[in-house]
């Protein structure tokens, strides 16, 4: 099977993520490991500000809030699909979901899977960048609420000529 023929699953929804049913349609008969990652939204949260080292004090989210620009998201989403592709052409399958709307912690929100004949293809590494890249390019934007009020959590995109 070329690996244009390869699952790939890009998703933007309000509804939970089932891992179970999204690891099957990524799943070949040739698949002999699935790397998964999955963000949660936090209770108790201790931000630091990457760019600067800043540390910020510890705080309590009562729930987040995504919101996305669907058309561009899937876009970019997909782009990022292409890009793990590209970099490891042994993955087989690929899932990229993301969650939007109003999330409570210790609720998943963001899913990336990916899937290969064994796990020393660099399916971890391919996984790990598929996040990576999502928070960089993807158009997806959270809002956290917290007891004492609510504020925008700005994420560290830098757009790059060709993106």
């Amino acid at each position: 099977m070329k690996p244009s023929n390869f699952p790939t699953i890009i998703s933007i929804t309000e509804d939970e993520i089932d891992l179970n049913a999204l690891v099957e349609k990524i799943t070949l008969t040739s698949t002999g490991a699935a790397a998964i990652f999955t963000g949660m939204v936090r209770g108790k949260t201790k931000r630091t500000g990457h760019a600067q080292g800043i540390a910020y004090a510890p705080h309590e989210t009562t729930y987040l809030e995504y919101e996305a620009y669907i058309p561009m998201a899937e876009k970019k989403m997909r782009q990022v699909a292409d890009e793990i592709r590209e970099k490891w052409d042994v993955v087989e399958g690929i899932a990229i979901v993301q969650r939007i709307g109003k999330l409570y912690p210790r609720t998943p929100t963001v899913l990336i899977a990916c899937t290969a004949s064994h796990r020393d293809t660099g399916v971890f590494e391919a996984a790990r960048y598929g996040i990576d890249r999502l928070k960089e390019i993807v158009p997806i934007w959270k809002k956290e609420f917290m007891p004492d009020g609510e504020e925008w959590v700005e994420g560290e995109y830098i757009p790059k000529r060709e993106e």
